[in-house]
């Protein structure tokens, strides 16, 4: 449930990860942007952008052991040296094989990668435990009862807190809540990714697993920031998304200036209304933002306060109906590793 009491310190409101979850902030910081994979990112930048995070009440942070190969939690590392660790919490997303050239080789969820990952992660991030740990895909070749048995293992030895799960399905879900109980399941969900709301969320509600929703933004589409004609610039990663491609980028976006006029008329941004919406869908759930400056963290802030009406959400299920966007929310070689489609 959401806890609204706030101080002068600390404003962020609170939401438990399920039953048996952290309490953690209702927002979370994704830092995967920070690690190249929209463009260069500004290191100096992204370092001040997680300390006004911090600053601001955001104790839920995001990564994954692949992101630019290590750089993201190595920066992390450096922006969190100093900080009381009881004061935020790392969710870590481990298991997807990259090669030199940043290729993706698949997943690896046997037991003993399950420690191998994790000790790499620990002594990147310069910590002594992960409070959430969770496969970033499942491994098609490995029982997901034993990569979350293995999981089980560091939580009993005290290097995990919790086990979170990412991108698999209602069925996979039940079978690792049966070896262990589930914190929270990270999967894309949005104004135009809803695909978790027929099978995945009814499960995760009837289980006592939370959600942390990533991809709010849907990779800055519908942010109000992105425009027809502009172009993914070199290493960033929207150049082959779908949904960003030409033909599908104009239709998305007209839906993005109808989004636009329900913003306007009540008071906000269009960002600010796309993450509104997705914290109005449960008590349960945290959006994750993937703000890699102060500028784009500051105004996903305000959102955490925007209360929307039941009128409200007629307005934007008017503006941007379920199915309406045109792609794939991946490429189609990652589409058959995820739980949910689109």
């Amino acid at each position: 449930m959401a806890d609204r009491t706030t101080t002068k310190e600390n404003a962020m409101q609170t939401r438990t990860l399920g039953s048996t979850g952290p309490a953690a902030s209702a927002l979370g910081l994704g830092a995967m942007g920070m690690s190249g994979a929209y463009g260069a990112a500004d290191r100096a930048e992204s370092i001040a952008t997680v300390h006004a995070a911090l600053e601001t009440g955001v104790t839920l942070i995001d990564t994954g052991d692949f992101y630019a190969m290590g750089h993201n939690e190595l920066l992390l590392a450096e922006a969190l040296r100093g900080r009381d660790r009881d004061n935020y919490q790392l969710s870590v997303k481990f298991g997807m094989l990259r090669g030199p050239g940043a290729e993706f080789g698949g997943t690896d969820g046997r037991p003993e990668a399950v420690k191998n990952f994790l000790a790499y992660s620990l002594t990147r991030l310069g910590t002594d435990h992960i409070d959430i740990y969770r496969p970033a895909r499942l491994d098609p070749a490995v029982p997901i009862e034993e990569t979350v048995g293995a999981i089980k293992e560091m939580i009993d030895a005290g290097y995990v807190r919790h086990l979170g799960l990412s991108e698999v399905d209602a069925a996979t879900i039940r079978r690792a809540q049966a070896v262990h109980p589930v914190a929270d399941l990270q999967i894309e969900y949005s104004l135009i990714s809803r695909a978790v709301e027929a099978d995945i969320l009814p499960t995760l509600r009837e289980l006592g697993i939370g959600l942390t929703a990533y991809g709010v933004l849907s990779r800055g589409l519908i942010s109000g920031h992105w425009a027809v004609g502009h172009t993914a610039g070199p290493g960033d990663s929207r150049g082959f998304s779908p949904r960003f491609s030409s033909g599908n980028v104009e239709h998305n976006l007209a839906l993005v200036e109808a989004l636009r006029r329900v913003a306007d008329a009540k008071g906000c941004t269009v960002a600010q209304l796309a993450i509104a919406w997705v914290a109005a869908q449960g008590d349960d759930i945290v959006p994750l933002v993937g703000a890699r400056t102060r500028e784009r963290l500051a105004e996903a802030l305000p959102a955490m306060e925007l209360i929307l009406t039941a009128d409200d959400l007629a307005e934007i299920e008017k503006a941007v109906p379920p199915g309406a966007a045109r792609g794939d929310r991946y490429p189609s070689a990652f589409m058959s590793s995820l739980g949910a489609g689109n």
